[in-house]
């Protein structure tokens, strides 16, 4: 028979064409500081750009790399640049890129142990090794009764968090049933709105998420979250889970996590720890203070993807008793029955998450740990935070500007004194400029500007460049 026709990419021309990417990504990245921050397309202006129709025939590969370059990069917004300080960072590194092509050569698909030992084991270790890395307690570890688990986002880790605690609740009658209308969730007013997703999601409702008020510094009072527990129980409901927050997404406020777990502890309640960002700062000893009350939690989560230079998505999740994580999630039909699986010798990580199938994220994480080392990423997490000091400094020493809260660690959160007009105008002026991007939010119904420095390659000179044009800018307002 005469050989079969394949238009698949040959080895040697998937060599050739990866050295050009490779070559493309590292031109991107020594040129990323001429291009406008936040991307100028307007709304369907990119896809306008593309062809009405595929192709009918295969394309050169000079060609596609060409239309990413003309066509798409025009409507990226640049969140690898140096200048990047809006919401929280995603930020990259070359380890974790180069970790992330491994993991899409080698294709993996592991929700199971069986599907590639590997991708579960290494998962396990790798987070393993960020508890001791984090000093986080010892309950977290895969050797204890718990455990640790990479989920996407931070989003997915609160959503089975609260899966789990409704389950222990209800002695795990909703997963049958569903829910009676009386489980009650509580998050501060300050917390991720993906905690309201998440109850719409599990099926509590909207009604029944108590979003408990805040102090003067934007941090749940346990005062009144103690005040919220008695009053549902009194009225017939059931508390089930409560979300504290180790640096809110508005303020970086850290919620008073030792309050709150003896709170929990006291009412058996589910306590879901969320350190999105702000977790990647415990590497440093100095910084650990953030995750005074670990003990309570039932459950954990902080994102690599946010700062610890390893590019998205990678959340890590842990639980205290893996147990009731897996009796909530698991199912077992016929076609993944495998003898590692009845053996109960192995971990299968499809029981820890909402999807069944799951990518080998664990690569890009071993990749960055192991090129930084422990020291390295401690270095660059320090000198964030130093540079986030400096620039609330500057902000102190203006009479034109002021705090609008606490500066814990890498977020700065500030505002120009002359009101919600002249703030909006002039961040809007900044991002317009492509010098930097910067977003807000609403702290004490007043518009304030956001600036957090976590970008990987964010210097003091490019903190010292945005603070010069904001001060350009402001005087405009004069």
């Amino acid at each position: 028979m005469p050989d079969e026709k394949s238009l698949h990419m040959t080895p040697e021309e998937f060599r050739r064409h990866g050295h050009t990417v490779v070559d493309w990504i590292a031109d991107y990245y020594a040129r990323i500081e001429s291009l406008p921050v936040l991307s100028r397309a307007r709304p369907g202006e990119v896809r306008g750009s593309l062809p009405p129709e595929p192709p009918e025939s295969g394309e050169s590969f000079e060609t596609i790399l060409h239309d990413v370059e003309k066509l798409i990069l025009p409507g990226i917004t640049h969140w690898q640049s140096p200048n990047f300080f809006a919401f929280f960072p995603a930020n990259a590194s070359g380890p974790g890129i180069l970790g992330d092509l491994v993991s899409s050569g080698l294709g993996v698909q592991g929700m199971l142990w069986a599907t590639s030992p590997a991708c579960t084991e290494l998962e396990t270790h790798v987070l393993d090794w960020l508890v001791k890395m984090l000093d986080l307690p010892e309950k977290f570890l895969s050797t204890s009764t718990g455990g640790g688990v990479i989920q996407d986002t931070a989003s997915s880790a609160s959503l089975c968090a609260l899966l789990a605690a409704r389950e222990r609740a209800t002695n795990f009658v909703s997963n049958q049933r569903g829910c009676d209308g009386k489980l009650v969730a509580y998050a501060s007013a300050q917390a991720h709105s993906s905690i309201e997703k998440d109850v719409q999601i599990a099926g509590l409702g909207r009604e029944n998420l108590r979003m408990i008020e805040v102090d003067k510094n934007f941090a749940m009072r346990a005062d009144a979250l103690s005040r919220q527990i008695e009053q549902d129980r009194r009225a017939g409901l059931v508390p089930c889970f409560v979300c504290a927050t180790v640096g809110t997404t508005s303020s970086n406020a850290i919620d008073p996590v030792p309050e709150i777990g003896r709170l929990c502890r006291e009412h058996k309640l589910w306590l879901h720890v969320d350190a999105a960002m702000s977790g990647t700062a415990a590497l440093c000893p100095e910084f650990r203070h953030i995750h005074d009350g670990l003990e309570y939690a039932d459950s954990y989560c902080f994102n690599p993807h946010k700062w610890m230079f390893t590019n998205f998505d990678c959340d890590c999740f842990y639980v205290a008793d893996r147990k009731a994580l897996i009796q909530t999630l698991s199912v077992l039909p016929e076609y993944l029955r495998n003898q590692a699986t009845e053996s109960g010798a192995v971990i299968d990580y499809r029981d820890w998450q909402i999807p069944l199938g799951r990518r080998f994220r664990s690569l890009k994480l071993w990749f960055v740990i192991r090129h930084y080392g422990v020291e390295g990423l401690r270095y660059h997490i320090r000198r964030h935070v130093e540079l986030a000091q400096q620039f609330a400094d500057w902000v102190k020493k203006d009479d034109r500007f002021e705090l609008a809260a606490a500066v814990p660690l890498n977020l700065v959160c500030f505002r120009h004194k002359d009101g919600d007009d002249v703030n909006q105008k002039l961040m809007d002026r900044l991002n317009r400029s492509g010098d930097l991007y910067l977003t807000h939010t609403r702290l004490d119904n007043r518009l304030t500007l956001r600036f957090c420095v976590g970008q990987t390659n964010t210097m003091a000179r490019h903190v010292e460049r945005a603070w010069k044009r904001i001060l350009e800018e402001a005087k405009q307002e004069n």
